[in-house]
């Protein structure tokens, strides 16, 4: 147990369904429970917001809310719960329904203006949620859990009601939540995408029980992880964005570079950090240096591991970048064996530019 984390050792039974589970989550940023549906994920987090009652105990940051002795009511536990539908009230306005929630946490001259301007909803204040699109209800959902100023954000699902143009509405609002806030995030989701896009770190749920609990980077590195289930391998790097030269913006890397197309990646402030999603099917391998070829990004790795991949002609080729950083490309086994790869060899990382321009996440990360 260390202070600063969010201390877990609950057991919930039920006649056909136990939850067990004993781990600690960091402090900060964005940690998803991933998992498909029954998996134990909403009920973990209605666990932690004194929704349900388990046995075990429970702390946040060293204050403790349940133990043998003692559990701290729903009520008093400094939480804001994002449910999957936004449930406001239909005859207040908007300013009505955050200004309720504020009243309700004893917080009612608390300023909503940061939390308003955040999530885009100062021209929606005086209207009615029969007047509000899903996209904007959820948005308004997030700011009334907010305006109660809480400790820790509890998210259910709460893109799963939204069909696709609305969650790619509310998408970057999260993103903004995760960059703004200084309170941990506890977000559920089945989508892997959401847990690409926004999670720092990832616990992955089965049948009531963690079955693994890592950062982001760690967990798009695990053989067979269910993050890329059907799809080809992929790796999640962290960059920090640099100068733009010839319409490319530099993205520094473990000490080195990669470019990618200056207006796919409006939001790269320089200095910023940086979440890049790259598939193991967009990297290739070469033993030399190419100055010759039109590939921007030539990084220079080595091999830690070769395994077999999805498809049984191919492999996967395991390459570090340095700081704990790692791609992956996925090549033929033919090319492993002309190029007579092996672990421990040094070689060179090819990616075109243009593979990394849909891939860039407008998330800084903690």
């Amino acid at each position: 147990m260390a202070e600063g984390t969010i201390d877990l050792d609950l057991t919930l039974r039920w006649p056909e369904f136990t939850l067990q589970v004993a781990q600690s989550l960091p402090g900060r940023g964005v940690t998803a429970l991933f998992g498909h549906s029954g998996s134990g994920k909403t009920t973990l987090l209605r666990c932690v917001a004194g929704l349900e009652r388990p046995e075990g105990t429970l702390r946040f940051k060293g204050q403790v809310w349940q133990d043998t002795r003692s559990v701290l009511p729903a009520h008093q536990r400094p939480v804001g719960y994002v449910f999957q539908e936004a449930n406001l009230f239909p005859h207040l306005s908007v300013l009505g329904n955050l200004r309720y929630g504020m009243k309700r946490a004893g917080r009612a001259d608390a300023d909503i203006d940061p939390i308003v301007e955040m999530l885009g909803i100062g021209h929606l204040l005086r209207r009615r949620p029969a007047l509000l699109s899903g996209g904007e209800r959820q948005r308004v959902g997030i700011a009334r859990a907010l305006s109660m100023q809480p400790e820790l954000l509890l998210m259910d699902e709460p893109l799963s009601a939204l069909d696709i143009k609305r969650k790619q509405e509310i998408l970057p609002y999260l993103e903004r939540l995760h960059n703004t806030l200084d309170i941990p995030i506890l977000y559920v989701t089945h989508a892997p995408a959401e847990v690409l896009r926004l999670a720092d770190h990832v616990v992955m749920m089965s049948g009531g029980q963690v079955q693994a609990s890592l950062p982001l980077a760690q967990a798009v590195a695990l053989p067979g992880t269910p993050l890329f289930a059907g799809q080809s391998h992929a790796a999640m790097l962290l960059a920090q964005a640099g100068d733009a030269e010839q319409g490319l913006r530099h993205l520094q890397i473990a000490g080195q570079t990669l470019r990618v197309p200056e207006d796919a990646c409006a939001h790269c402030a320089p200095g910023r950090t940086m979440r890049l999603e790259v598939s193991a099917r967009d990297v290739s391998i070469s033993l030399l240096h190419l100055p010759e070829v039109s590939i921007n990004n030539q990084v220079q790795v080595c091999i830690a591991d070769i395994a077999d991949a999805a498809h049984p002609v191919n492999v996967l080729v395991k390459l570090e970048l340095g700081d704990g950083q790692l791609l992956f490309a996925e090549i033929t086994r033919a090319s492993r064996e002309r190029l007579e790869l092996r672990p421990g060899m040094l070689v060179w990382a090819l990616v075109k530019a243009v593979a990394l321009a849909g891939d860039l996440r407008g998330a800084s990360v903690h």
